[in-house]
């Protein structure tokens, strides 16, 4: 008998034996030459999962967030004007972290499971030359999905730099970095990159380096700065021991693992198993009568799932009873209305079975609380619509 929980949050989620095995390998030296592979194998692999065989790899210990500090420290001087296209919380949070670095920053902010459109991010780029513009894949706070390539082609159109924090995104949906012109797509290790807590992962363009070397005021981070931690990773990919801060060693050795498992699914399948399976849950989600943040599906996220509590339901109580089944959830995330709805991950290993688990122990609780369904529509759902796709496949 298991003595844990299964942990359906949207990060930290559930990981590959393989990848916790690594983890916990004796700690080797940074400089020897087992690890010296390993991070120069994370790095090439990372262009391989990014779709970015030109990009430049960062692979430094800290969070997302660390990473979009990262972007912001070394692509923003005082004064840069930057325009920050939100969906959620962690658009609100780019921009307080580029206000940090003396942008004048723009936030052009979607109404609560919306996006915002793409001829108000034109208008709003004709109106003043900007220098970079920030978009979020999939804002982990509502489950809305935005659409980075005709976004991305409006800032190449202006001359304007493009982040992507692709947090939630990452090796969970469809990213085609170098294709679409994304001049900085950014995670963290421990959502659909498969790795515990602890990782900032970013690519960068060519374009963006090229801007970045020729910045005229020194970067304001020391921590964030590419001028240390670039030598670091051109050293590491040609197999070369360097040093500027101790990098997180078991995380990379489980980085690698992770990375290995992703690149032989091969990225393509792996997005079409997310989207599969997050589709036959929202099958699921709908049969039991209960209502998604995304206004459509078009914009509703294939790693996580944002669901309104029912009318008349205590949400902890909900929470609480799932817990009891031994399933963990996360409650809501914006401020101003955390107590209306809750959240549940999708990303990664995650597989039928878990989620199987994860709408049976849905159901269950919702039952218990007198919220009206028929019994057993919500599993039905789920595995009719995952038979549709098997079928679909065996057809081709």
């Amino acid at each position: 008998m298991k003595n844990r929980k299964l942990l359906m949050i949207p990060g930290p989620i559930e990981f590959e034996p393989e990848v916790l095995r690594a983890m916990g390998m004796a700690t080797t030296s940074h400089v020897a030459p087992n690890f010296i592979e390993i991070f120069g194998k994370s790095l090439e692999m990372m262009r391989e999962v990014w779709l970015a065989p030109n990009g430049q790899p960062f692979i430094v210990a800290g969070t997302g967030t660390l990473a979009m500090d990262m972007a912001a420290a070394n692509l923003i001087e005082k004064g840069d004007n930057a325009l920050v296209i939100s969906t959620g919380y962690f658009g609100e949070r780019f921009k307080d972290i580029l206000d940090r670095y003396g942008a004048n920053t723009t936030i052009l902010e979607a109404p609560v499971g919306e996006v915002v459109s793409i001829d108000a991010i034109e208008n709003e780029l004709r109106s003043k030359p900007y220098k970079v513009l920030t978009m979020t894949h999939v804002d982990t706070s509502t489950g809305v999905l935005v659409d980075p390539e005709p976004i991305a082609q409006l800032a190449k159109k202006y001359n304007v730099l493009s982040i992507l924090d692709g947090v939630c995104s990452v090796a969970g949906e469809k990213i085609k970095q170098e294709e679409w012109g994304v001049d900085v797509v950014l995670t963290g290790s421990q959502k659909a990159i498969g790795v515990p807590p602890g990782l900032a992962l970013l690519v960068a363009s060519q374009k963006a380096m090229e801007v970045w070397k020729n910045r005229k005021t020194p970067v304001s981070s020391y921590y964030s700065d590419w001028n240390n931690w670039l030598p670091i990773m051109k050293a590491y990919e040609e197999r070369r021991p360097s040093y500027f801060g101790t990098p997180a060693v078991n995380l990379i050795v489980a980085l690698e693992a992770s990375l290995k498992i992703i690149c032989a699914e091969k990225i393509a399948n792996r997005i079409e198993r997310h989207r599969n399976l997050a589709e036959a849950f929202r099958a699921g989600i709908k049969a039991l009568n209960l209502e998604t943040l995304p206004k459509t599906e078009k914009i509703t996220a294939n790693t996580l799932t944002a669901i309104y509590y029912p009318k008349g339901i205590d949400g902890a109580e909900i929470r609480s009873k799932i817990a009891n089944y031994d399933v963990i959830i996360a409650g809501g995330l914006l401020t101003e209305m955390k107590a209306s709805y809750f959240r549940i991950g999708h990303m990664g290993s995650v597989s039928s079975s878990d989620l199987v688990a994860v709408l049976s122990a849905l159901e269950m609780a919702l039952l218990e609380l007198g919220h009206s369904f028929e019994s057993g529509k919500g599993l039905q759902a789920f595995q009719d619509t995952l038979l549709k796709y098997k079928r679909v496949a065996l057809t081709i």
